[in-house]
């Protein structure tokens, strides 16, 4: 099937903008947040499978890899990429200290959220969010906030997140279907905060099993910026149940 690129267009941008206040969904805050996004689709348009990655622009360049990938198992998909303006600001559930470099992590994953949910509204299609990295933990994250999507792809998360394991623990998680993976490197750093990735993933992948949700960790050959593409593709694959055929 012939591959979708789109834009919101300016005068379209309307349709996907979310103000986060008292009729929020989510409605924890008082300030109003405008986040506009643009968003980019791939795939088929009429498809019930709705396939949704925060991306940046290095996830753009090589994102024709990942969709190449699923193709190789389904062509009954649509993935709609949704660009992200600023990536620890806007994937990053709470306010956190730099783990490397000197950049922050902001909280805008709540305005973030609201804005994708509006793209999540067609009650005959069964929506899915997945991601690399902080995207991979935004995904998760949002899945203990909402329960829109079935299956979450979270590929190479950032486990290491602080306080991320505690909010596990004390939330319950609402989609259905879990994939979690990381490469056998990623753990090996001089970083401490980074280096508890390993363990964290498998904190976890035990916990949500032990909840009874349909979940799976992969390890992956390498460290985290090895083949994010195909690592990507392979956990959308499994939340569609197209690695069981």
């Amino acid at each position: 099937m012939a591959l979708i690129q789109r834009p919101v267009h300016e005068k379209d941008r309307g349709a996907v903008r979310s103000e986060v206040g008292h009729a929020g969904n989510l409605g924890r805050r008082e300030a109003q947040i405008t986040v506009n996004i643009q968003i980019y689709e791939y795939g088929d348009p009429t498809s019930d499978r709705v396939l949704m990655q925060p991306v940046d622009d290095h996830d753009l360049s090589v994102i024709e890899n990942e969709i190449a990938a699923i193709r190789e198992r389904t062509d009954d998909f649509c993935l709609i990429a949704v660009k992200v303006n600023d990536w620890n600001r806007d994937l990053s559930p709470w306010e956190a200290p730099p783990v490397f470099g000197k950049e922050p992590f902001g909280d805008g994953a709540e305005a973030f959220l609201e804005s994708l949910l509006p793209l999540c509204t067609d009650k005959s299609k069964t929506y899915y969010l997945g991601g690399y990295s902080l995207a991979g933990l935004f995904a998760l994250w949002a899945a203990h906030e909402t329960d829109a999507f079935y299956g979450i792809a979270a590929a190479s998360p950032s486990m290491w997140f602080p306080g991320f394991l505690d909010f596990m623990q004390a939330h319950e998680i609402r989609a259905k279907r879990v994939y979690l993976s990381l490469g056998d490197r990623e753990e090996k750093t001089r970083n401490p905060v980074m280096a508890t990735v390993g363990t964290r993933i498998k904190e976890a992948s035990d916990l949500l099993q032990s909840r009874g949700t349909d979940c799976v960790l992969e390890w992956n050959p390498g460290n985290h910026f090895k083949d994010p593409d195909l690592r990507t593709a392979r956990a959308f694959l499994w939340v569609l149940g197209e690695t069981d055929k």
